[in-house]
């Protein structure tokens, strides 16, 4: 029996490994699919990955299959908050600190596809399954 993945959070390697339809992220994405697991994003997630060489009719085409979470003013403290209890401080870590904190108010059991497991482990604990891609 397959374990229920509730909630799959993408931060900007996960939403560009489907953007630029890594085989890796697009198998995981379909395991995904038949548990029925959500996928979301932070807003700022969108600015990190959107860049000159980005594909925007396709990146257009995978946000229109994920839910897009804003971030509010009590998210915002809630993320400087899991900054200053991890240690971490300043622009590097701002949107990674938004991401955990998005990844930490979903239905769980969560995972993350991410590229920075070091960091998202300082932010997120144990609390989110992390998944590197």
């Amino acid at each position: 029996m397959t374990r229920r993945i509730e909630t799959v959070v993408l931060d900007c390697a996960g939403l560009s490994t489907w953007v630029t339809q890594d085989r890796k992220t697009l198998a995981m994405l379909q395991v995904f699919s038949e548990l029925e697991s959500d996928l979301v994003v932070s807003a700022l997630t969108i600015i990190e990955a959107s860049h000159a060489g980005v594909n925007i009719p396709r990146l257009n085409w995978v946000l229109s299959r994920v839910r897009v979470e804003a971030v509010t003013e009590q998210a915002a403290k809630a993320s400087a908050k899991l900054l200053k209890e991890a240690g971490l401080h300043g622009h590097r870590h701002a949107i990674d600190a938004a991401v955990a904190e998005l990844a930490l108010r979903q239905p769980r059991p969560v995972v993350m596809l991410t590229s920075d497991p070091v960091d998202m482990a300082k932010l997120c604990g144990d609390r989110v399954r992390l998944i590197v891609v």
